[in-house]
């Protein structure tokens, strides 16, 4: 049976690396509650981004997709699920808006998971929603050729009650002791908690939920403006590597987190940087809505998609974006790069730009 080590453990990861990180982060935080309180108004907007954005993005991790349009009528609460995929997207959106207003008053108890996981399911009336798996299951991987084969063996149904358990007793005694910092123990926590696998299904969508909730417990709340599941999303190759190497000897009580815990923290880290720029812009309100587009777009290294302009800049209507973009592309400063929906733009060396 695995034993969950969260007196031990954590003092190895203290490498100069992570320590970097996690000092790195901890200035972020104490930057956060002025750049919050400074524009709270405006922050409203980024958090409705953020909601459809994370909603979206952690389901498609798991290949649950629909289209923008249906996306932001879900999770806006405008419409009600029409197929199971919406059920599910539905589900998250929901327990997404619990944690953003209860997460002071949620415990990372096992019961407390299994409610979550049951609100998950809630719109589908699944009878897995709120139980443990009730069968082994594993983890596979697909190679180029099709061929399926297991990646990992979680921990066994009937050990999985135990193991969760164990789990949340041994994080939660390590965070009450405060003797490790939480940026060290929630990556941890996620970790075995994927490595215990404790459902039939929903095991990754959970996993970011309470990612979600054990940083704003510990006073880390960016992701309720920028969207961490996008962010893991856009890295998920790099995220499945850090799972894979974190989770090689779990069983034997002899896997390193080093690899999954930096994944973690350099996602919060980037989480951080983009919550900052996003500020920075809402710092240029006394410029015109062009002014502004161009303000955003001399910021940004490499090219600009209009989907990131508006996301960055959500008071300016789509017409204005792509009207400054057209301006700035007849001017000369700006290149534009393929059509349709993959559409983006490049800055050149002409100083400038006019609209």
């Amino acid at each position: 049976m695995k034993a969950f080590d969260y007196k031990g453990a954590p003092g190895v990861l203290l490498t100069p690396e992570i320590v970097a990180m996690l000092s790195s982060i901890h200035e972020h935080k104490g930057k956060q509650e002025l750049y919050i309180e400074a524009h709270a108004d405006a922050l409203t907007t980024l958090m409705e981004i953020a909601k459809i954005q994370s909603t979206g993005a952690s389901n498609a991790i798991e290949g649950i997709h629909t289209t923008d349009k249906r996306l932001e009528e879900l999770v806006r609460d405008k419409s009600a699920p029409r197929n199971r995929t919406e059920q599910e997207i539905a589900g998250y959106r929901d327990i997404l808006a619990t944690i953003h207003e209860n997460y002071d008053y949620i415990y990372p108890r096992p019961n407390i998971i299994l409610q979550l996981h049951k609100q998950l399911y809630s719109f589908g009336g699944s009878a897995t929603g709120g139980s443990y798996k009730n069968s082994d299951n594993f983890i596979a991987e697909t190679d180029a050729e099709g061929n399926q084969s297991v990646r990992f063996q979680p921990v066994p149904a009937f050990l999985t009650a135990s193991a969760m358990d164990d789990l949340c007793t041994a994080f939660i005694e390590s965070l009450e002791k405060s003797e490790y910092d939480p940026l060290l123990l929630i990556p941890m926590f996620v970790l075995d908690f994927l490595c215990i696998h404790p459902f039939n299904d929903g095991n990754g969508r959970m996993s970011r939920l309470l990612t979600l909730l054990l940083f704003y417990r510990a006073g880390y709340i960016v992701g309720k403006y920028i969207s961490v599941e996008k962010l893991i999303e856009g890295s998920k190759d790099t995220y499945y590597e850090a799972l894979q190497d974190s989770s090689t000897s779990w069983h034997e009580n002899n896997n390193d987190y080093a690899p999954f815990v930096r994944y973690y923290l350099g996602v919060v880290q980037k989480a951080y940087n983009e919550f900052e720029e996003r500020v920075e812009y809402l710092s240029d309100k006394g410029l015109s809505k062009p002014d502004r587009i161009k303000a955003f777009i001399d910021r940004k290294i490499g090219k600009v998609s209009k989907k990131e302009i508006l996301e960055a800049c959500p008071d300016i209507s789509k017409i204005t974006a792509e009207r400054t973009l057209a301006a700035l592309v007849k001017s000369g400063y700006l290149v534009k790069i393929g059509s349709g929906r993959s559409t983006a733009y490049g800055k050149t060396d002409k100083p400038g730009g006019s609209y």
